[in-house]
């Protein structure tokens, strides 16, 4: 069994598929929490799984950040990207097309591409949650084996 994933895995499942015939291509596999990538930032961590492309999607990401309180990761946004957040930890604050409202853990938060938005830690303990994002491929679905 190849390990390499884990966060990963459940893009390719949300897409239906986990083959992929380009070496350059994500396969199935699993990425431990130690194998991952963490980086250190002033708001907090993000600690990648994986970024890059798998045989649907380009642009991927599937990660898990770390906010501190009282930090944001970067005021609200928008990009060309689906994306997923789910609190996992902590609570703070949506914002979603300039609405704002409680963020706490189980919420999960789907941004479609170009809609707007964000989450702020207002709570007194680091705010933690899985972010899955992406651009699908114009690929026909992979054939069933």
């Amino acid at each position: 069994m190849k390990r390499l994933f884990t966060a990963a895995a459940a893009a390719a499942i949300f897409a239906g598929h986990a083959v992929a015939a380009d070496p350059a291509l994500i396969d199935t596999s699993v990425v431990t929490g130690a194998e991952a990538q963490v980086e250190t930032f002033e708001w907090g961590r993000l600690i990648t799984y994986y970024a890059g492309e798998s045989y649907s999607t380009q642009d991927a990401l599937a990660a898990v950040a770390v906010i501190n309180p009282g930090m944001q990761i970067h005021p609200p946004h928008v990009h060309a990207e689906e994306e997923y957040l789910m609190v996992l930890d902590g609570t703070g604050t949506w914002s979603v097309e300039g609405e704002e409202f409680p963020a706490a853990a189980g919420d999960l938060l789907y941004a479609a591409p170009w809609d707007e938005h964000g989450i702020r830690n207002t709570g007194t303990a680091p705010l933690r949650f899985a972010v899955f994002k992406w651009n699908p491929k114009p690929v026909e679905p992979a054939p069933a084996p």
